[in-house]
């Protein structure tokens, strides 16, 4: 199952557009691609995007851009260098018991809904080039009671860039930088 983009894609996207230029972009948890392909059209000057998902990672080497490579990564796992620019549009809601495994790997960010973007944070930093930026999606439904520490632990500040107030929740895209 490949994420759809929704509300949450088209807002980081919007972003994308405006920070990708002449700029090494990586794409944790690409999904349907849309990040990647933003900063592509963008002028990026390389795009890598990645999935757990290898169905998402075939769809978007599918497409056949030659500056866009799509590998298979659970979320660093398999990634190696450092980016001007990361992406991550990650499952963020909190573990739902009813919901069935393939649509909770694109929805769920476990128990609470923060442990993967906790998971990320902690090996991003690793892989940000000097003067890089994070953006990152959250939603109001996701606890920040620890993101914010790791953030801190990381040496990383956070700006709030944009945000869309939705029916259920709200959205936003934090830029993260080294402080």
């Amino acid at each position: 199952m490949i994420y759809t983009p929704r509300e949450d894609s088209y807002l980081i996207e919007n972003q994308v557009k405006k920070y990708a230029k002449d700029k090494s972009f990586l794409d944790i948890g690409t999904g349907s691609g849309i990040l990647a392909f933003a900063a592509q059209s963008s002028g990026a000057k390389s795009v890598l995007a990645t999935d757990i998902n290898q169905e998402s990672v075939n769809s978007v080497n599918k497409i056949k851009i030659p500056s866009i490579q799509a590998v298979q990564s659970d979320l660093f796992s398999n990634i190696k260098g450092k980016f001007d620019l990361i992406t991550f549009n990650p499952p963020y809601l909190p573990q739902d018991k009813n919901e069935d495994e393939k649509s909770a790997l694109i929805t769920t960010g476990g128990k609470l809904g923060d442990e993967l973007i906790l998971r990320f944070l902690n090996d991003a930093r690793s892989h940000l080039a000097p003067n890089g930026n994070i953006l990152l999606l959250l939603s109001s439904l996701t606890p920040r009671e620890r993101i914010l520490p790791a953030l801190k632990n990381k040496h990383l500040n956070h700006e709030i860039i944009d945000r869309q107030k939705l029916f259920m929740e709200s959205l936003e895209v934090w830029k993260l930088s080294v402080n």
